[in-house]
């Protein structure tokens, strides 16, 4: 079992409005926009996931105490950014795992769990780093959205972060998932690329629907598990649409970098 969290000062603060926001569809679309222009625009998905939460954390978090695993997860409110960035805990996942198919996924690419992190502070209202349960269990979904990458074998061009958030959207049941995803859907419907992309997105939404819930997850167990294992406990199915869609075309949306 991982230790107490082990990170000093995050800053924390009372919060004001983190079980139920207004919702700000106006503001959502122009971010929204944004992310069109520059996929790699992380805080602008931070922006529409603020304007659109609504009370999604609150029925995810009740969710979590409601099982087993995830009442333990929600008792203990360990902070994964803290272990995901701690390369020497990472390494000690064995050849095979979650964990090691993760440290595949984020060091080339020099992703890392503090720096998608300080993209989620960069939104003025947010209330993420609040002392309140459901603030952490809106880190929690912020902390694994790597890891989901890996457990769907979606990559992190613009198709697969389409297809990744429309997984997401069954399991958070935040908004803000469905407009990025269905979003990013139709500008490569609109791109006319003879690949199925829109359908490899609504597949992705369909995989979120029947997968186990993960957010309640026991996460260091689940990284240290055989990746295809994993798979099949938790139910989730091959990208085989996403994967029918040449790398080439996977950014080629109308309005993206191609």
């Amino acid at each position: 079992m991982l230790a107490a969290p082990y990170a000093a000062d995050r800053g924390v603060r009372q919060p004001t409005h983190v079980t139920s926001r207004r919702v700000q569809p106006v503001r959502a679309i122009r971010a929204f926009r944004g992310l069109v222009a520059d996929k790699d625009d992380t805080r602008q998905v931070f922006e529409i996931m603020n304007a659109l939460s609504g009370r999604s954390p609150d029925w995810g978090y009740r969710r979590m105490l409601d099982t087993p695993m995830g009442g333990q997860q929600a008792y203990e409110r360990l902070e994964l950014s803290d272990y995901l960035q701690d390369r020497d805990w990472l390494g000690r996942f064995g050849p095979g795992t979650v964990g090691a198919a993760y440290r595949a996924f984020v060091e080339p690419q020099n992703f890392t769990a503090y720096g998608l992190a300080e993209d989620s502070r960069k939104v003025a209202d947010t209330e993420i780093e609040a002392a309140h349960p459901r603030a952490w269990y809106a880190r929690r979904l912020r902390d694994v959205h790597d890891i989901w990458h890996v457990l769907t074998g979606y990559h992190s061009d613009a198709l697969g972060e389409a297809c990744v958030v429309a997984f997401s959207l069954p399991q958070t049941r935040s908004a803000g998932f469905g407009l990025i995803a269905g979003g990013v859907a139709v500008q490569f419907m609109r791109a006319r690329t003879g690949f199925p992309c829109g359908r490899a997105v609504f597949q992705a939404w369909r995989n979120g629907q029947r997968a186990a819930w993960l957010p309640g997850e026991d996460y260091e167990r689940l990284l240290a598990e055989p990746l295809d294992e994993a798979r099949r406990r938790l139910k989730i199915s091959p990208p085989t649409i996403y994967d029918r869609v040449p790398p080439a075309v996977r950014n080629a949306y109308l309005g993206g970098k191609g």
